[in-house]
């Protein structure tokens, strides 16, 4: 299994850029904007309220962190820094489905505060694609395509 192929690059440099930057970010997160991130997290996931603002931030700062790190990393195998950006990603998504106003009424469609976490969408389908690299379908190798419409 070979840890980077070509195609695989631009994605995961774009998100883990996208997700390093964030985290550093975070890391010098005053007490308002600690507050800010963990009130939002507390309304999608409850059992966070148990956790310190200052901390739980912090603790986002260095998660986000090591999976930028993980994406950026040419000898992490694809399949693994997929699997980083698909869980990381999943639970930023939740965020999006469960706070009031990021979504209009009855739709998965963004309102304009949405718009900011809706991204988030995004990254879960790089990681499912970097997940599914180097994936051996049943009909042949790598390279051979599952669908009928696409072989040659």
């Amino acid at each position: 299994m070979t840890t980077l192929e070509p195609r695989d690059v631009t994605p995961r440099l774009a998100t883990g850029a996208f997700i390093l930057n964030s985290g550093l970010g975070k890391l010098k997160a005053d007490e308002e904007t600690a507050h800010g991130v963990h009130g939002m997290a507390c309304i999608a996931y409850p059992f966070l309220k148990k956790m310190e603002a200052k901390r739980f931030t912090r603790l986002l700062a260095l998660t986000e962190i090591t999976v930028g790190g993980t994406l950026l990393a040419p000898f992490v195998p694809t399949r693994l820094a997929g699997l980083a950006l698909t869980g990381f990603s999943g639970g930023l998504l939740g965020l999006y489905l469960r706070v009031p106003g990021m979504r209009e009424p009855g739709s998965l469609r963004p309102t304009q505060n949405g718009i900011a976490l809706a991204k988030d969408s995004w990254m879960l389908g790089i990681g499912l694609g970097l997940l599914a690299s180097d994936v051996r379908w049943a009909g042949g190798g790598a390279s051979r395509c599952p669908w009928r419409r696409c072989r040659g």
